[in-house]
């Protein structure tokens, strides 16, 4: 529009110059195509239009930056609180830990009575948050660019990733309760 035809304006005046190049090269050059124009023109805040974009999508990055952050700290807390869950729970049962390996229960079988106890809590967490996450995704449906609050990748990427920290985090105590020696288990308390 015409600035003369933009009576509203405070009387700054923007303007745009496509260029096939690097566009700050040119900078210099189009100061001195409108200091030729008008000499009372002053020229200032000559950026870019992709500097232009980042700087009108700064608070939208950094809120994405904030949440996937606090997304990873979530995930790590999680991942702390299964490990704890069930370094306690294989504490606990260090006697009956004991008392099965006495009446002849393998290492192996005892590893894999904690994993699946691990993976049965697991898999119930996994399923509550998936519901709840369902459920919750009209709010967050405005908080999301350029991803669905339903999406099934990220939904399956989130699953696998609490599957393998559960694993990780329920190998070493059954490990830890597999190595137990029936004798010491017995005498534990």
């Amino acid at each position: 529009m015409p600035s003369l035809q933009d009576l509203k304006s405070s009387g700054a005046t923007h303007f745009e110059v496509r260029t096939a190049g690097d566009p700050m090269e040119l900078a210099s050059a189009v100061r001195r195509v409108a200091r030729d124009l008008d000499p009372n023109l002053a020229l200032y805040n000559v950026i870019s239009e992709a500097e232009q974009i980042n700087g009108s999508l700064l608070q939208e990055r950094l809120f994405a930056r904030l949440t996937s952050f606090f997304g990873v700290l979530a995930a790590l807390l999680a991942c702390v609180g299964v490990y704890g869950i069930m370094a306690f729970a294989a504490t606990q049962r260090t006697r009956e830990i004991g008392i099965r390996m006495a009446l002849g229960a393998s290492r192996r079988e005892i590893l894999q009575m904690v994993l699946r106890e691990t993976f049965l809590l697991v898999a119930m967490g996994i399923a509550m948050g998936i519901f709840v996450a369902l459920g919750a995704s009209r709010l967050i449906s405005t908080l999301l660019y350029g991803l669905r609050p339903t999406d099934p990748l990220t939904i399956a990427a989130a699953t696998l990733l609490m599957i393998a920290a559960a694993g990780l985090a329920g190998y070493v105590p059954a490990r830890r309760a597999s190595y137990v020696d029936p004798m010491v288990a017995l005498r534990y308390e």
